[in-house]
């Protein structure tokens, strides 16, 4: 690499060494995952220093633990984590069709296309590609369409217990929650070692109740959230020193007594509170008969809240009169901890409905990666709701391919080479899955393409058991088009960004800025 010293503390790139070391970057970035992608695809084991392992073909995952320092590759994993976190899926292919069209990119510009030219191809062709894919799509009308199950298997990584499970709790979520722009499915995983595989309606508190003694299970509760201690009020040490101020501490304690008296009046069998409980409580509560339980996180109230129809409470609104503080009081069919599990499940709440899957497995390692599938199926499954489904196996990139060589020769000057980045991009994914179920890509991609050009069809592709062409509908190969068309742009956005670097320059360390 070719280093220009312009100063003391700084050193400069040269524009080609430059797009050369960032294409090398991301083309190790691709090659990570490009073995984990489609049904053959095989395991990645990342090890840490400690020697904890974690083996999985989740690219998201691959590409958040593994160990990067170049610049280049860390604006690829961040577009790849963001395709995950805004998805949910498709990380693995937005990874390989960004390093294609980076690779190709400089490729041609190292035959002298300016990359202005190479960008201006590039976004004539996604819109032939994000044409395709919005025209192509399937609408999903009703959650009990099979072709739900079959978005999961494929996402789930062929897992049927899974898919079962992601569909089971779609249906009993329905539509219109599945729609809502601030709910994802996949947050209502969790993966537990030992546990049964299982949909219900109601949450699951990773707690336990704060005194053995007390009752486990619950039917017909009344629930009260407390966002807070359940506490008396404090005084200052200097203010005990007093009779006073005893007296004050006494006359508090006796208020408190009496709140948390009012609390089992109302007809509450649990109490959640989000900070600790005070032992007088827990004594009153054992007497009682109601469960507690203390320190539940934020996020686990609110969903119970949700559910249950509860309304939040500080302590101070313990001050309120019972017929006050009836409408803050929550409800559900059942409570019952897991001693085993060290978890408690608040079923049938009077509130939203609401589904929890659990998945279980016998080792953590497992269990792990079971989550993780779990997850990448329920995002797949909510966007298909939302958005569609197309063809999987690499049929609708090959489908959207021969538009775009279709639309080449109509453009004139030098942005025709950046169709060409974009049209080797959108073979890049089935490439990939045929060359890791053992076949010759470019002999299956002559096959296919050939066969899609004479049927006139978007859904043809390889079926990786037997190697013949297939119409990937009927074979169930089946992805959300949302997955797709993000997958796409956000390959598209991070080539383009990258491209466009001219010139790496080393800052100054922080001792060196004057301030």
């Amino acid at each position: 690499m070719s280093l220009k010293q312009v100063s003391e503390n700084s050193e400069v790139d040269e524009r080609l060494a430059a797009l050369i070391n960032n294409a090398g970057a991301v083309r190790a970035i691709s090659t990570a995952v490009e073995g984990t992608i489609g049904p053959k695809g095989l395991d990645t084991m990342l090890v840490d220093k400690y020697g904890n392992v974690v083996i999985t073909n989740a690219g998201v995952t691959i590409l958040d633990l593994m160990e990067v320092s170049h610049p280049a590759a860390k604006m690829l994993i961040n577009v790849a984590k963001a395709q995950h976190q805004e998805i949910g899926d498709g990380t693995t292919t937005a990874t390989l069709m960004a390093g294609a069209l980076i690779t190709q990119g400089v490729e041609q510009v190292m035959k002298g296309v300016p990359v202005a030219r190479i960008i201006e191809g590039m976004r004539i062709a996604a819109q032939e590609v994000l044409q395709v894919f919005h025209h192509q799509s399937k609408n999903i009308t009703d959650v009990h369409d099979p072709v739900l199950k079959q978005v999961a298997l494929v996402a789930g990584r062929e897992h049927e217990d899974i898919a079962q499970l992601v569909v089971q709790a779609a249906v009993l979520i329905g539509k219109e929650k599945l729609l809502e722009p601030g709910f994802k499915l996949a947050d209502t995983i969790c993966s537990t070692l030992g546990a049964e595989n299982q949909v219900f309606s109601g949450v699951i508190l990773n707690k336990e109740r704060m005194n053995r003694q007390m009752i486990t299970r619950l039917d017909q509760v009344g629930i009260l959230i407390i966002d807070d201690a359940l506490e008396p009020e404090e005084l200052e040490d200097e203010a005990l020193s007093t009779e006073a101020g005893f007296n004050r501490y006494l006359t508090l304690r006796q208020e408190f007594e009496d709140h948390v008296r009012k609390i089992g009046a109302l007809g509450v069998n649990l109490v959640l509170t989000d900070r600790g409980i005070n032992d007088l409580a827990e004594e009153i509560f054992l007497d009682l008969g109601i469960m507690a339980v203390e320190r539940v996180s934020h996020k686990e109230l609110r969903r119970v809240a949700e559910h249950t129809g509860a309304r939040m409470i500080k302590r101070s609104g313990l001050k309120k009169e019972s017929s006050e503080l009836k409408n803050y009081l929550g409800w559900a069919g059942q409570v019952q901890e897991d001693e085993k599990l060290g978890q408690i499940f608040i079923k049938n709440g009077r509130g939203k409905s609401m589904a929890t899957i659990q998945v279980g497995a016998s080792t953590e390692e497992v269990v792990g990666e079971r989550e993780r599938i779990a997850k990448d199926a329920a995002a797949a499954v909510q966007v298909a709701v939302q958005g569609g489904v197309l063809p999987g196996g690499g049929a609708i990139e090959l489908a959207a391919l021969r538009e775009v060589e279709g639309k080449r020769s109509q453009v004139r000057g030098m942005a025709a080479y950046g169709m060409d980045c974009v049209a080797e991009a959108l073979k890049k994914p089935f490439s990939q899955i045929v060359a890791n179920a053992g076949f010759n890509p470019l002999e299956k991609l002559g096959d296919v393409v050939a066969a899609q050009t004479e049927g006139n069809t978007s859904s043809l592709a390889i079926n990786c058991d037997t190697g013949g062409v297939e119409d990937m509908f009927a074979l169930g190969v089946i992805d959300p088009a949302l997955v797709k068309i993000h997958a796409f742009q956000a390959a598209r956005e991070v080539a383009e960004a990258i491209l466009r670097i001219d010139t790496i320059i080393k800052m100054k360390t922080e001792e060196n800025i004057e301030i």
